[in-house]
């Protein structure tokens, strides 16, 4: 008798993303996961993660009443797992150095199969900053993009005084790609757009360490599959 939903062995994966990790000579990077969300969130509002009289982010959701924006945070963690699909996804690592999380890395696609473009957003938390670790850790994604996903370029963009995300990108072999008006705190921002060709990669002198890139996962990001050792 034919039954739904129908037999198949091996059971595939259904979250792939749960085993990857990404590691690099000071970092570890995990996609976030309900386990981490508590650790996240305290270290959030134990170290900030910009002073109250600046905003780096268009969306400025720092400003949330601190009682509710651990809500957000999992609401936002939640949204994003819920909406991943071949065709739009987005994976959100929390930063680890020494065992202590310190901040979050976005990398983000829309129609990877036929673009290959991704999209790269982060953090830090305010005392682990100034230390080299934002560099570190966009250049991990990056180096992941390029050499295991497949992509061909990478994008990102900072709101005029972001500094620190300036200086990263520059770092990395980013280019200037033109600007936008953004509204932030309901003023009028000039957003600053960078664009990254795999070619133009500033590479690290250290070589990433990947685990957990399966069949399932590159599937699921509609990426090159597992290079074969």
């Amino acid at each position: 008798m034919d039954v739904l939903p129908a037999p198949i062995d091996p059971v595939p994966d259904p979250w792939p993303l749960s085993g990857l990790v990404l590691r690099t000579p000071r970092l570890e990077l995990r996609p976030e996961d309900d386990a981490t969300l508590r650790e996240f969130v305290t270290m959030l509002h134990s170290t900030g993660i910009h002073p109250a009289d600046e905003m780096p982010f268009r969306a400025p959701w720092t400003d949330a009443d601190p009682r509710y924006l651990g809500h957000g945070v999992a609401q936002y963690f939640w949204s994003n797992r819920a909406r991943a699909a071949p065709e739009s996804w987005a994976v959100q690592f929390l930063v680890r150095a020494g065992g202590a999380v310190i901040g979050l890395q976005d990398l983000m696609a829309d129609r990877f199969g036929v673009l290959r473009e991704v999209h790269t957003g982060s953090y830090l938390g305010l005392r682990y900053q100034g230390q080299g670790y934002g560099t570190e850790m966009r250049a991990a994604v990056l180096a992941f993009a390029f050499d295991h996903l497949g992509a061909t370029a990478a994008r990102s963009e900072y709101v005029e005084g972001n500094a620190a995300s300036a200086t990263v990108s520059a770092r990395l072999g980013y280019v200037h790609d033109g600007t936008a008006l953004t509204a932030t705190r309901d003023r009028r921002t000039v957003e600053h757009r960078q664009l990254l060709a795999r070619e133009a990669f500033v590479r690290p002198g250290w070589e990433l360490g990947v685990r957990g890139y399966t069949t399932e996962l590159a599937d699921f990001l509609a990426a090159d599959p597992p290079r074969v050792s």
